[in-house]
C-alpha cells in the first residue's frame, strides 16, 4: 500500500499540488482514522495546506516559510473543488490592473454566497458577498478576465467590476480615499459601454458615487455613462456614508453635488 508521503511526491512529479480528500482515500485506502492522522502529521509538518475542509494543498518547499502559495495559483482550483463561481475584486484588482499605490494585505474574492474569511500561513482570504441575481447578471467573459500565475489561471474582475465592487464595498478597499486612488489609477481604462452595463446590476447609490469620482479623477468619458443612473435617484446621499455628523445640523454644512445627487462630506485626498 503506498504510503501518503509517496502519493503527494506522485502528484507533484505530475505537476498538480492539490487533491481532495476523497482523491486520497480512494488511492491509499487507507480506514477514515488513519487517513486523518496522516494528514494531520502532514500538516504539521507544513507538507500540507488545508484551506477548506477536504481541500488540501501541496506545499513546496518554496511555500513552507509563508504557509501557502500565493493564493491566486489554487483559488479557482479551491472554488471548483466547492462548486461555487468567483471573481477576485477590490485591491487585489485594482493593483491588477495597474494601481500600485493600495498595498493589499488581503486576498478579496467576490462571490455569491456567505464564505466565511480564513488565514492559511500568512495569506489572508476575505469573502464579499454579492446578491447571486446581481452576481449572475455581472461575472460574465466580457466583464471578467484572467490573472496568469505558474500554476494556471484564476478570475479577476475586469476594470468595470473592479471600480464598481470597491465603491460598493468601499469600507473594504481602503475607504473613499483608498477608492479615489483607484479610480485615479484605473478608471480611464474602463470601457464607457461596459461600464454601464455592469453598473446596471449595482445600487444606485453605489454607481453615483463611482460617477462623481470619475469626474474628480478627470475620466470625462466614463463618468458620463453612468449620468443616466442619476435620474433613477430619490434621494441625496452623503459620498461618504462612513462619516457620521456629530449633530446633525451639522448635516447643511457640506457642499451638494447636484449633478450626482450627493453631500460631499468628505475631502477626497489622495497621493500624487
Amino acid at each position: 500500500m503506498a504510503s501518503l508521503d509517496s502519493y503527494l511526491d506522485d502528484l507533484l512529479k505530475h505537476g498538480r499540488a492539490y487533491f481532495s480528500r476523497n482523491n486520497v482515500a480512494a488511492a491509499l485506502g487507507l480506514k477514515p482514522q488513519a487517513l486523518a492522522a496522516a494528514l494531520t502529521r502532514a500538516i504539521s509538518k507544513h507538507r500540507l495546506a488545508n484551506p477548506r475542509h477536504g481541500f488540501y494543498l501541496i506545499l513546496r518547499p518554496e511555500d513552507q516559510i509563508a504557509g501557502a502559495p500565493d493564493p491566486v495559483k489554487w483559488i479557482d482550483l479551491l472554488m471548483k473543488h466547492q462548486g461555487i463561481d468567483y471573481r477576485i475584486s477590490l485591491l487585489r484588482a485594482a493593483a491588477f490592473h495597474g494601481s500600485s499605490h493600495q498595498a493589499s494585505m488581503v486576498f478579496q474574492v467576490v462571490v455569491p454566497r456567505q464564505l466565511r474569511d480564513f488565514e492559511l500561513g500568512r495569506h489572508r482570504l476575505q469573502f464579499i458577498y454579492q446578491m447571486p441575481e446581481a452576481f449572475a447578471q455581472v461575472n460574465k467573459p466580457e466583464l471578467v478576465g484572467q490573472m496568469k500565475s505558474d500554476a494556471g489561471f484564476a478570475k479577476v474582475a475586469g476594470v468595470e467590476l473592479t471600480l464598481l465592487d470597491c465603491v460598493r464595498y468601499f469600507h473594504k478597499a481602503a475607504g473613499i480615499n483608498g477608492v479615489a486612488q483607484i479610480v485615479k489609477d484605473i478608471g480611464a481604462k474602463a470601457n464607457p459601454r461596459m461600464l454601464a452595463t455592469a453598473a446596471a446590476a449595482y445600487e444606485n447609490s453605489a454607481v453615483r458615487r463611482l460617477g462623481y469620482l470619475l469626474e474628480w479623477a478627470g475620466h470625462g468619458r466614463q463618468a458620463r455613462a453612468l449620468e443616466p443612473f442619476v435620474r433613477q435617484a430619490k434621494t441625496i446621499l452623503s459620498l461618504n456614508p462612513a462619516v457620521k455628523p456629530i449633530v446633525a445640523a451639522l448635516a447643511q454644512v457640506h457642499e451638494r453635488n447636484a449633478k450626482w445627487k450627493l453631500t460631499i462630506n468628505e475631502t477626497v485626498e489622495i497621493a500624487e
